[in-house]
């Protein structure tokens, strides 16, 4: 079964992310910030990562990049999922190694529709 690792300080984005997420055939995990993200993904590296840009404690773009440059850390597929959606922050994603970028809020089509861009689905 594919696993998937959401990091996102909402929680009702969380539960959102992790009922679709279910529905298409993925375990889940979650993580409130990109601090708890990469202690989780040390302890098991998932195949997905749904990641939020603005968290406390430690952003997107610095969590994804620390991802990056951990051991196994180019296996997963990495989603922004964010309301920045200006150009210079999705080439800002792209370029620190996101697959795939999504806007919130985002439905079970969105969201599907992105997975077989990145070859999860």
């Amino acid at each position: 079964m594919k696993t998937c690792l959401v990091v996102d300080d909402s929680r009702v984005i969380r539960r959102v992310s992790r009922h679709i997420l279910e529905n298409l055939g993925f375990t889940v995990a979650e993580a409130e910030d990109g601090q708890q993200g990469l202690e989780q993904c040390a302890q098991a590296m998932p195949d997905l990562v749904l990641l939020d840009w603005n968290m406390p404690v430690m952003n997107g773009i610095e969590f994804i990049t620390r991802l990056r440059a951990s051991d196994n850390g180019a296996h997963p597929r990495v989603v922004f999922c964010t309301t920045e959606n200006d150009v210079a922050h999705i080439r800002e994603a792209i370029s620190a190694g996101a697959d795939e970028y999504i806007m919130k809020p985002f439905d079970h089509e969105t969201l599907q529709l992105k997975l077989q861009f990145v070859g999860m689905s």
